[in-house]
């Protein structure tokens, strides 16, 4: 990830931080996996202990009373966290990939709920606009 500045950060909205952060653990994770093919331990724990706390964040942004993904999506990051921590001690690469690929499959389909979301923002803030601009030509009328 490149180097965010404070002020860029805080112009995205929560949906657009929880993406960050997806990409920010992929990064971990794959970093992580490098580092124990390499038999670099000390960068591989470094990288595993960055991911779960990533995904502790994930946690501590869920909101509950969303519905019941909150509580899935809960429970998914507890399980990825324990195997992150598991594939720490056993320095076990796969483990991390099978995080990445958990991963992988939450951030792609939020990032198209994201596109989707967007897209029906800027329809119906289109139509808002198309209604006020109707409304002022009757006016003139």
């Amino acid at each position: 990830m490149d180097i965010l500045t404070e002020e860029w950060i805080y112009q995205k909205n929560s949906q657009q931080l929880t993406a960050l952060l997806y990409e920010g653990l992929m990064e971990c994770l794959e970093e992580a996996i490098g580092a124990l093919k390499q038999k670099d331990h000390w960068k591989a724990n470094k990288q595993l202990q960055k991911g779960n706390d990533i995904l502790r964040r994930l946690g501590v942004g869920l909101r509950y009373d969303a519905g019941i993904i909150a509580h899935q999506l809960d429970a998914l990051y507890n399980y990825m966290a324990e195997r992150l921590i598991e594939a720490n001690m056993k320095k076990d690469a796969a483990a991390v990939q099978e995080v990445l690929q958990l991963t992988t499959t939450i951030a792609t389909a939020w990032n198209e709920a994201l596109k989707s979301g967007a897209s029906s923002v800027h329809a119906a803030q289109r139509q808002k606009a198309a209604a006020y601009e109707q409304f002022i030509t009757y006016e003139k009328s």
